[in-house]
């Protein structure tokens, strides 16, 4: 289901444009980052490029000189496998220089195969282990409450990690705590390192669920900016409940050998494959590039 009513977003064609040429570079990087590492999450990494570049690039607060900035929103990657696009879109916000991308997974590098707050700027919290995020989040949009601050906090779930009790305890404290600093955003591509999530273990009807948890929920298209933004304003919007935005994604999205393959859930791609990716991506910025 799609937003019925969405709000009006404040963007112009060009800026759309530019997120969309963004979102193609955050991909490249990705690519290369897992093709040089010879390991890592290929597919959960390329689902939730849109929504990580909608949150850096036109909706959060932060300052990349200071990650430490009090009046920072926070982003929250509780699947922190695919800490490859957190990195690649930290770089592209200035938080550390591209080259550091490279080292993804090498001893000494501060980009390990998950994020760590005490290593890598701009990390909030560590984490890979699943179904803690939302618990994270919920201290801190409580915390962020207390001191009366207009900060928020986002977090971004995968579908499989909603099958964790843990996650469910945190949703029900987020609606009691009626936490409307906090949106929480799903990944829902419905695959997971064994299978389809419906087949190995169905959290559907989500949002239905969700609603009966106290969540402010909508459904859009996880990899359309308008839809994405809508969505993040609306949440920012809603008062007296946390909002949870189920964004429906494609695994793999952006590469065609990628997509909707549950192989690439945790496989780093060959050289032939990092070939056919990036020149893949090299054609969709051609593409791009007569609208611009």
């Amino acid at each position: 289901m799609e937003i019925e009513n969405p709000l009006p977003v404040d963007i112009s064609r060009q800026e759309l444009i530019n997120l969309k040429q963004k979102a193609i570079t955050i991909r490249k990087k990705i690519v290369k980052m897992l093709y040089l590492a010879g390991s890592g999450h290929t597919g959960g990494s390329l689902s939730i490029v849109e929504i990580l570049v909608s949150l850096y690039f036109k909706v959060m607060k932060y300052d990349p000189r200071n990650p430490q900035w009090e009046e920072r929103d926070r982003l929250i990657l509780s699947k922190g496998h695919a800490a490859p696009a957190l990195y690649a879109v930290l770089s592209e916000a200035g938080f550390f220089s591209e080259e550091d991308l490279w080292t993804l997974r090498k001893l000494g590098s501060h980009l390990q195969g998950h994020p760590d707050s005490k290593a890598t700027p701009g990390v909030e919290i560590s984490t890979g282990s699943l179904g803690q995020g939302l618990g994270i989040a919920n201290g801190l949009a409580l915390g962020l409450k207390l001191k009366k601050s207009s900060s928020r906090v986002y977090v971004i779930l995968g579908d499989g990690e909603m099958q964790e009790g843990m996650v469910w305890e945190a949703a029900m404290a987020s609606g009691h705590y009626r936490l409307d600093n906090l949106c929480a955003i799903l990944d829902n591509n419905n695959l997971q390192i064994d299978g389809k999530v419906s087949d190995i273990m169905s959290i559907y009807p989500i949002e239905d669920k969700l609603r009966a948890f106290g969540w402010n929920v909508l459904t859009i298209d996880g990899h359309d900016f308008e839809s994405i933004l809508s969505a993040l304003k609306i949440a920012e919007k809603t008062k007296g409940k946390p909002t949870f935005i189920v964004a429906k994604t494609v695994k793999g999205k952006g590469v065609s050998i990628f997509e909707n393959k549950v192989k690439y859930h945790g496989v780093a791609p060959n050289e032939e494959e990092y070939r056919i990716a990036m020149e893949e991506l090299k054609q969709q910025e051609e593409e791009l590039r007569k609208y611009g």
